[in-house]
């Protein structure tokens, strides 16, 4: 794959997973925890998932937005009025295709981040640690920072994929949101046209930009581009580059 080898040029901290859904991986540095920007969003959907499943949570208890909570963009809450109502649905929702960081906070409260851990090393998912909430400016001066690994997110990818994750209606609702995403100037970028679907989640940072997900080419798979310390623009067009060369090897 042409792709890899660019991976493998990119100067800074990379992370690569591929495989085809029942078929073998390829990685590089896959197991190197890297700092997680917004993907690390994908672990606490899952924990809330898990938690409505078990009836412990409601997805429709509403949560006000208080001044207080309002986080910078990405998302929508921010832009909103004070006292406005929204449902942990809501949250998650918006938490994914928009990637709202005043939504992804409000659940951070309300699941707790031991709790996130917790259930992503009994599902057998490594290298996810949330350590912080996001804008949390004192603990990002001390060097707090949420990781994940391109493996640990591809395999939370594929059970959610192939319902092996929670299973039925949640796994199936969790993949209808991944493919709701508005934020699609990476992997979807040439696939859009194509007409094929791609189901993900970004995250951006300084000199940070990864894209995750699962493209659902002839044989569907799913891809882990993670990044630190890079040239953003020029691996973002790495990320563009290997979904096409990856949807082409899986449409033959």
């Amino acid at each position: 794959m042409e792709c890899l080898e660019r991976i493998r040029q990119t100067p800074g901290r990379v992370g690569f997973y591929y495989r085809p859904l029942g078929g073998e991986p390829v990685m590089f540095q896959a197991d190197e925890p890297l700092i997680a920007a917004s993907v690390i969003k994908l672990p606490v959907m899952a924990e809330a998932f898990r938690r409505i499943q078990t009836g412990e949570l409601d997805p429709a208890e509403e949560i006000e937005i208080r001044p207080e909570d309002k986080m910078p963009s990405c998302g929508a809450l921010t832009y909103m009025h004070d006292g406005l109502r929204a449902t942990v649905m809501d949250l998650i929702t918006l938490m994914i295709i928009l990637s709202d960081n005043t939504a992804t906070n409000l659940l951070i409260d309300r699941l707790g981040m031991a709790r996130v851990n917790q259930t992503m090393e009994e599902m057998g998912i490594p290298g996810v640690c949330l350590r912080r909430k996001l804008f949390d400016a004192e603990k990002s001066r001390q060097g707090v920072e949420n990781t994940v690994t391109a493996r640990g997110i591809g395999l939370l990818l594929e059970r959610i994929a192939q319902g092996e994750l929670l299973g039925g209606a949640s796994d199936r609702k969790m993949m209808e949101i991944l493919g709701s995403q508005r934020l699609n100037g990476k992997l979807p970028f040439f696939l859009h046209s194509m007409n094929v679907p791609v189901a993900h989640k970004t995250g951006e940072d300084d000199g940070i930009t990864h894209d995750v997900g699962v493209i659902r080419a002839k044989r569907p798979f799913v891809v882990c581009l993670l990044s630190n310390g890079v040239d953003v623009p020029r691996f973002e067009r790495l990320i563009q580059d290997a979904a096409l060369e990856l949807c082409a090897i899986n449409n033959r």
